[in-house]
């Protein structure tokens, strides 16, 4: 059950937001925004593990039922997931598990307790995955979902299921972001490891070495800050809902990881020393990976505002707070 604070601030409020994953690095970014920006919705948050009051593994079908019965949102953003490619690698029943399954439970329960709402489901470009091998440019939504890993395999699944689902009743938005990054994102990453890694060089904390995978690869990278407007948007607004109403979130433009770190290295005002590390290199390794969002733009009036200069600047200041010297 989810007790009775829940059950105590369910009324006539016009925005009811049920966020999954809300203890989450997108989570804490789309929290801050809806208390910024949307200070007259009221926010639930759901999730397992995420030291907030109501955690809620997303596989328990009847927790499930029970938070979404009280709270009766009018629209349900759903982040959580194992999001980190190498967890799902690492352990890949409990990466379908969470990410399907769980998915299913939410979507089950909303169609049951509160039909009307709308279930705003975050997927992930990895769930293109070989398309980009043969793509010419950056893709639209339209090119097939060829995942080549667990992780892009699990949330390619609940994407189709999402869209099916959509076509019995469900009150469907689906988004597949390309790489997100910002303040605060975990250093599993590799934007957040790089800056970490020049902090830790700045604080003293280690000799000027930067330790690399592959910096050949190409990524559509945005600002955490600008993804989460867009599930504001369509948790908020009175965006179209349906089989067709699924979205790519990217800038239209390919960074190679190589100039990535070279920023990072220029802002740090030192001269570093770049080695590569086998152990960092990940398997499958799609050589660019660029996203189409004219749909996002037209549909949703949403465009990235963030430079990728600030937000490096920005990420980079994170982890010089956060890296104390010897």
């Amino acid at each position: 059950m989810i007790g009775k604070p829940f059950a105590n601030m369910v009324g006539t409020l016009t925005h009811r937001i049920l966020v999954t994953g809300a203890g989450g690095f997108v989570g804490t970014a789309l929290l801050q925004l809806l208390e910024r920006e949307h200070a007259g919705c009221k926010v639930f948050a759901l999730g397992h593990g995420e030291g907030r009051r109501n955690p809620i593994d997303l596989r328990d079908r009847e927790a499930i039922d029970d938070a979404v019965r009280e709270i009766q949102p009018t629209a349900l953003v759903h982040l959580a997931a194992v999001a980190a490619p190498s967890d799902a690698r690492n352990e890949p029943r409990h990466a379908w598990d969470v990410n399907v399954t769980g998915t299913m439970n939410l979507a089950e329960s909303v169609i049951r307790h509160a039909p009307e709402a709308r279930f705003v489901y975050v997927g992930s470009s990895e769930a293109y995955g070989a398309s980009f091998q043969s793509a010419t440019g950056p893709v639209t939504e339209n090119a097939p979902l060829r995942p080549v890993n667990v992780y892009g395999a699990t949330k390619a699944a609940a994407d189709l299921m999402i869209g099916q689902m959509s076509y019995d009743g469900l009150r469907a938005i689906r988004f597949r972001p390309f790489n997100h990054t910002g303040p605060g994102q975990s250093d599993t990453y590799v934007v957040s490891d790089f800056a970490r890694q020049v902090a830790e060089i700045l604080s003293g904390m280690r000799e000027p070495v930067i330790h690399v995978g592959n910096l050949e690869a190409e990524r559509d990278f945005l600002d955490v800050r600008d993804v989460v407007r867009a599930y504001a948007i369509a948790a908020i607004q009175d965006a179209e809902t349906g089989p067709d109403s699924v979205y790519n979130i990217a800038s239209g433009q390919a960074r190679k990881i190589r100039a990535i770190l070279d920023a990072l290295i220029v802002q740090s005002g030192i001269d570093i020393e770049v080695r590569a590390d086998p152990q960092r290199l990940r398997p499958n390794e799609i050589p660019v990976a660029c996203g189409d969002a004219s749909k996002a733009r037209e549909r949703l009036n949403w465009t990235p505002l963030l430079s990728f200069e600030q937000t490096l600047a920005d990420v980079l200041g994170y982890w010089r707070r956060n890296c104390s010297p010897r």
